[in-house]
């Protein structure tokens, strides 16, 4: 019997499905909860090609919901792991561990050749760098989050709207599983979805799961599904960029402290409070690079100066991954 029979019976695979998943390159960004499940998933199901980025070592911390990975684990790259097992799953396709952050200056030669994006790095850098790409590039995005005991999944740009038409304002809770914490099955359920969100796209299914957003709350057990194929996109937007590509000519800006962050996150920084950002800034003109840790407060602060500015504000994030 064929190693994917049982969902080659299924009318919405058959020949022609697994077909498409036969000519696939998945590129999964993040080998942590929500990759747990959805790399087998993937592997198992005979997606062609799996690349898979992430620049952490296995942690004790992590084995609660990245089941992935086991004891024996620790102080391995998370991406090379990730990779055996799905090797170990499926030795017809091919897999390929990346070892290190995805960056705006990265991110468009990992995309070269990609059929579809998974975002499982839960880092608001790192989705809107990928969903920013992804919607230039035509490439459908597989984006989750999950924190505390909900979360959420979407498929965007691929021809549905981007992620930045869903959440086009900053978001306001900073918290991360560091600081909040998280239900493992909850990150499970999103990483699980995710997977399914993206061999349905692959496969071509209708209706899509492109345009589509489903939100889960794990207290009540319940999910809501909503679709947003009108979304408009917002008029107003900050990229973010590598402290690379910064040049001489723009204005950069550090928002934390000198006992947050000693180092700044460009050489030629100033150091500006993000509360004392209006009446601080040096009158100049062409661009303002505004940075911070997660990326979340850069973006803050441009909403608030984007009216006093008279050039182009992009975010850096120092620690995106």
């Amino acid at each position: 019997m064929s190693r994917y029979a049982r969902q080659m019976i299924l009318s919405e695979v058959g020949e022609d499905g697994q077909a498409r998943l036969a000519a696939a390159h998945v590129l999964v960004i993040g080998a942590g909860g929500l990759a747990a499940p959805a790399l087998p998933l993937l592997a198992g199901a005979g997606v062609a090609r799996i690349t898979i980025v992430d620049g952490d070592q296995v942690e004790l911390s992590n084995l609660h919901r990245q089941t992935l990975f086991t004891e024996l684990d620790q102080r391995q790259a998370k991406a090379e792991v990730a990779a055996a097992r799905c090797r170990a799953i499926n030795s017809e396709i091919d897999v390929v561990s990346v070892i290190g952050k995805l960056t705006p200056s990265n991110a468009p030669k990992l995309l070269q050749g990609v059929t579809l994006v998974m975002d499982c790095a839960d880092s608001y850098a790192v989705s809107y760098t990928l969903s920013d790409l992804c919607f230039a590039r035509n490439i459908p995005l597989i984006t989750a989050s999950a924190l505390g005991l909900s979360g959420y999944v979407a498929g965007v740009c691929g021809g549905a709207p981007s992620l930045r038409a869903i959440f086009p304002e900053a978001p306001q809770n900073a918290a991360s599983c560091a600081t909040a914490g998280v239900m493992g099955p909850v990150v499970a359920m999103m990483g699980a979805m995710q997977a399914q969100m993206a061999l349905a796209s692959l496969m071509g299914q209708t209706p899509s799961p492109l345009g589509q957003m489903v939100q889960f709350d794990a207290k009540t057990l319940r999910s809501a599904p909503f679709r947003f194929e009108g979304a408009p996109e917002p008029v107003q937007a900050f990229a973010f960029v590598a402290p690379e590509t910064l040049a001489p000519s723009d204005t950069i800006v550090e928002l934390r402290s000198s006992e947050e962050a000693p180092t700044p996150a460009h050489p030629d920084a100033l150091r500006i409070a993000p509360d004392q950002l209006k009446d601080h800034l040096p009158a100049a003109e062409g661009r303002l690079a505004l940075c911070c840790a997660t990326g979340l407060r850069a973006w803050r602060a441009a909403e608030q100066t984007h009216e006093i500015w008279p050039g182009e504000i992009v975010l850096v994030a120092a620690s995106a991954s």
